[in-house]
C-alpha cells in the first residue's frame, strides 16, 4: 500500500512532474528527454523519500526507454515489425509516464521504481 505524505511545501513535487512531461514531450523535441534525464539526477540527492522513488522510475525511465528505442532501430532492418516496435515502445513510455504523474498527484511513492514493466 503506498502512503500518502503530506508536506509543508507542495512545490517540491514540481521538478518531479517537470521531468514526466519532458518525456512525454520528447516524443516531438527529443531533446527534453535528456534534459528530464538531467533533472532526475540532480533532484534525487535532495528529494524526500516518495519523491526518490519517481526520480529513480524516471531514470529508469529514460534509460529503458533508450534501450527499447535501438530495439526499434535494428527492426527497420527486419521491415514489417518496425511499425509494431515503435508502437509497442511508445506506449511503453507514455503508460510509465501517466502511472508517474497519477503517484505524483496523490503525493504517493511508486510502489516498485525498479520494474521494466509499467
Amino acid at each position: 500500500m503506498n502512503e500518502i505524505v503530506t508536506s509543508e511545501n507542495p512545490a517540491e513535487a514540481g521538478p518531479a512532474k517537470i521531468v514526466y512531461v519532458l518525456y512525454l514531450v520528447s516524443f516531438i523535441l527529443a531533446i527534453t528527454g535528456i534534459i528530464g534525464l538531467i533533472m532526475a539526477y540532480i533532484y534525487k540527492g535532495d528529494a524526500p523519500d516518495w519523491l526518490k522513488s519517481h526520480y529513480r522510475y524516471q531514470i529508469r525511465t529514460f534509460w529503458i526507454g533508450l534501450l527499447y528505442g535501438l530495439i526499434v532501430i535494428i527492426s527497420f532492418v527486419l521491415g514489417p515489425l518496425v511499425f509494431l516496435t515503435t508502437l509497442l515502445s511508445a506506449i511503453w513510455v507514455i503508460v510509465r509516464c501517466v502511472k508517474g504523474l497519477k503517484h505524483l498527484g496523490r503525493r504517493e511513492a511508486l510502489p516498485n521504481p525498479a520494474t521494466w514493466l509499467v
